[in-house]
């Protein structure tokens, strides 16, 4: 198969947008789709070879595994060795349990089926999975098994027909993935089935061009380019993929593989040194920037800026170079390892990996003292449980007893810290405690809908709906009926712009019953240093400064009906967050423990008696 100069240069124009999309700039929104013009080239050039090798009688399976496994497998075991030091510094138990398990999915070829049934690939949690672009190696290792196969058993029915098979079974996998994405878009995107047909593409072109060659065309040459650029920079997340959409950039491809003969403008430009040197080191490259981002965003607590991102997407380049000229040439000289030492290479890595994957969570487990770790998770799992006697959150619970003093708490998840908190002080029989959970994005939005969307963003405003006014039909029987209204949420910035109106409203509606609960928020590590730590938490944190100048805003917009938590849990700057003997009060640094609802509790009866004395003393 004569080297065309070009295709390397386009393996250029697939990974370099890829990793910047990967890398978050918005100007290569459609930078995905460079994945499927890797798997066009794939298609185009392993049929090539295959082609080639029927018709010449020297087709072997054996050595056109030995080839891929050259190709693929020793740069991608270096790259997994890699990730391997830091996941087990860096990752959370069970973070640490799904790397484990991605490294079995790799060794097995079925990485794609791993991340189809965890999550999707636009999705945040995505980002934070280092080997989550092995899913499109998994797609083309699968057509690498079977297309062999097919094509070796196919080929007795004649050259011209095996043409029209592949034609066939490309249109209905074009056809699944339109079905997919309406149907199931996860498995439309991740697995073979729907992806197959772009890979047929390119054993399309394979075939017309080992019977005509490479044509000159300089304006479909150039339309092709086009078209992928346009696919690259007009594309983005909400754009069906695969579908017909992908037949944009796919016969792009297919068109550059036809008709782009070297004296094309498009073969020239994509001939030129820094293309095709770039297309040189371009599966290293992708290999590498994943794991680099993915493990920068793990370590740092926001998300890093664009500086450190740019940085990492000029390292992936310079760590690709070196593992081609280190890893990837090496293992391709025939004359320096023999077949038998690849396969055996390539059994020994698979099979590593794959015990790895199974030991290493166990041996985490040991290794660390994680059950301090574990005891704070369990607790954020009771901080809704009103006096931990209910396992299920409170919602719209109505008072049992209209003859007591009627408490309702409204919020999100820091509404249950006051509720447990108010469960060790009031007396069941002369008080009814209920609550309203509202969407925690929203913290508690009591204004009607035309009337706050003037103060929030769009995106807001979309989550936070009509479901979550209080003063829709379903809150406004507890409303009237409650004689303490308090809201205890986490409060942000941008809700305090609409506090005073909504204040009002609520109190020219329902009466003088209002009161709001501030937040208790804490610079406290985040979940992975506490892990690393061993649950090891200091006895005291300072105060969230950001939470604390809310608190203060809200202190000066309700006066006396804002009730201040730093005031029960902090002295100065500082708040407990353990007792002196190790007790947990606030567990993730602001929910609190079971110990710490009484902590707060006992604080508060010293502290405001006045106000305990308003919401419980029954008239």
């Amino acid at each position: 198969m004569k080297y065309r100069p070009e295709i390397d240069g386009l393996r250029a124009l697939a990974v370099i947008p890829v990793i910047l999309f990967h890398a978050g700039f918005e100007l290569f929104s459609g930078g995905f789709v460079g994945v499927d013009v890797f798997f066009v080239i794939s298609g185009y050039l392993i049929t090539s070879l295959l082609i080639e090798d029927i018709e010449n009688k020297r087709f072997s399976i054996l050595h056109f595994y030995e080839r891929r496994a050259r190709r693929i497998l020793p740069a991608l075991f270096f790259v997994m060795l890699v990730c391997i030091p830091f996941a087990w510094m860096w990752m959370l138990p069970n973070e640490l349990k799904g790397f484990s398990q991605s490294l079995v999915a790799v060794s097995l070829f079925a990485s794609n089926i791993l991340f189809w049934r965890e999550s999707g690939y636009f999705d945040a949690a995505a980002e934070e999975k280092p080997l989550l672009h092995t899913w499109s190696l998994a797609v083309e290792e699968q057509y690498y098994v079977l297309f062999p196969i097919f094509l070796i058993l196919a080929w007795r029915f004649g050259k011209n027909r095996v043409f029209w098979m592949i034609v066939v079974m490309a249109a209905i996998s074009l056809l699944l993935s339109e079905w997919g994405w309406r149907n199931n878009a996860k498995a439309n995107f991740y697995l073979a089935p729907t992806r197959a047909w772009e890979l047929f593409a390119g054993s399309i072109a394979a075939f017309i061009v080992q019977k005509q060659g490479v044509q000159k065309n300089n304006l479909l040459a150039t339309c092709g380019l086009a078209a992928i650029i346009f696919s690259i920079f007009l594309y983005d997340e909400t754009t069906p993929f695969p579908s017909v959409y992908a037949l944009v950039p796919v016969l792009g491809v297919v068109l550059l593989v036809l008709y782009a003969d070297k004296e094309t403008l498009a073969a020239k430009l994509l001939s030129t040194k820094g293309f095709v040197g770039i297309g040189l080191i371009s599966y290293s490259a992708y290999l590498w920037h994943q794991p680099l981002f993915a493990f920068a965003r793990i370590r740092s607590l926001d998300e890093p800026s664009q500086l450190f991102i740019v940085t990492l997407c000029v390292s992936s380049f310079f760590l690709a170079y070196l593992s081609w000229r280190n890893v990837e040439e090496p293992f391709r000289a025939k004359e320096k390892l023999h077949r038998n030492k690849i396969l055996v290479f390539s059994g020994t890595g698979l099979i590593l990996f794959i015990v790895l994957g199974f030991t290493m969570p166990k041996v985490a487990e040991k290794h660390f003292n994680v059950q301090k770790f574990v005891e704070q998770n369990e607790l954020s799992q009771l901080s809704n449980d009103y006096v931990w006697k209910r396992k299920n959150e409170l919602r719209n619970v109505e008072f049992p007893n209209a003859d007591t003093r009627k408490i309702l708490v409204i919020g999100d998840s820091n509404s249950g810290d006051l509720i447990n908190a108010l469960g060790f002080l009031i007396n069941e029989e002369k008080h009814s405690l209920s609550s309203l959970t509202i969407n925690s994005g929203c913290g508690a939005l009591y204004v009607e809908h035309d009337e706050y969307q003037q103060y929030i963003e769009t995106s807001k405003i979309l989550t936070c709906n009509n479901a979550d006014n209080l003063l829709s039909q379903r809150s406004i029987g507890l409303l009237e009926a409650a004689d303490v209204v308090i809201f205890a949420s986490s409060w942000r910035e941008w809700q305090t712009s609409f506090l005073a109106v909504s204040a009002n409203r609520l109190e020219e509606d329902f009466g003088d019953k209002f009161w709001w609960f501030g937040n208790k928020h804490l610079t406290f590590p985040n979940e992975r240093e506490r892990y690393r730590l061993n649950g090891e938490l200091s006895e005291f944190y300072p105060i969230s400064p950001e939470r604390r100048l809310i608190n203060e805003d809200m202190q000066e917009i309700l006066g006396d009906r804002f009730i201040d938590p730093y005031q029960f849990l902090c002295n100065d700057n500082q708040c407990r967050a353990t007792t002196s003997q190790g007790t947990l009060l606030i567990y993730d640094g602001f929910h609190l423990s079971r110990q710490g609802a009484r902590y707060l509790a006992e604080r508060m009866r010293s502290s405001i008696p006045h106000v305990l004395d308003a919401w419980l003393t029954i008239e």
